[in-house]
């Protein structure tokens, strides 16, 4: 998501601070600082804690995009805040915010494992053509969304990103992956 937002909006993500790759600009007048942690992901936070407070971000400044399998692949959400939902790399933020949840989430699905596959090598096996298309479709949607959201801001970018992906999940249940 980062390097697709990155080059649509022309952030050249060539900088490592704070463990992670790094890219600062402007979208119209709007500063955009870029991030993407290179720490295994269970440990994301040990990157986006010290960052925010480098640059003495509020946190309601920050969003975190992550993966979740309790979406349909390809599907999109943009929270306000929340918990973890067991996810490891979300605990780690959390952890590294000193455990403040007041951060803005976009949420990518990922889908479920098949059968009794084990979550861990689902997570860790590349998509197949099908959800690579869908992911690739997600990645698009996402940058318009957070365009909308230096915009017009979480709230309302929330109400209507979220009512279009809504009868996205819907059309993609019926849909194999």
């Amino acid at each position: 998501m980062i390097d697709v937002f990155a080059e649509s909006v022309g952030i050249p993500m060539n900088r490592i601070h704070c463990k992670a790759v790094f890219g600062e600009g402007f979208v119209g007048d709007i500063p955009v600082f870029l991030a993407k942690p290179q720490t295994y992901m269970n440990l994301s936070g040990e990157s986006a804690g010290p960052l925010a407070a480098y640059y003495k971000l509020p946190l309601n400044r920050v969003l975190v995009f992550h993966d979740d399998m309790n979406l349909p692949c390809g599907v999109l959400r943009l929270r306000h805040n929340g918990g973890n939902d067991s996810h490891n790399g979300l605990k780690s933020v959390i952890y590294h915010f000193r455990g403040n949840r007041e951060f803005a989430r976009l949420r990518i699905g990922i889908g479920r494992p098949p059968g009794q596959m084990d979550p861990k090598a689902f997570l860790l096996q590349k998509f197949n053509n099908t959800a690579q298309e869908r992911i690739d479709t997600a990645l698009q949607e996402g940058v318009g969304a957070l365009k909308l959201l230096l915009s017009l801001g979480l709230s309302e970018t929330a109400r209507r990103f979220n009512h279009e992906q809504k009868y996205k999940h819907i059309r993609l249940q019926t849909m194999p992956t």
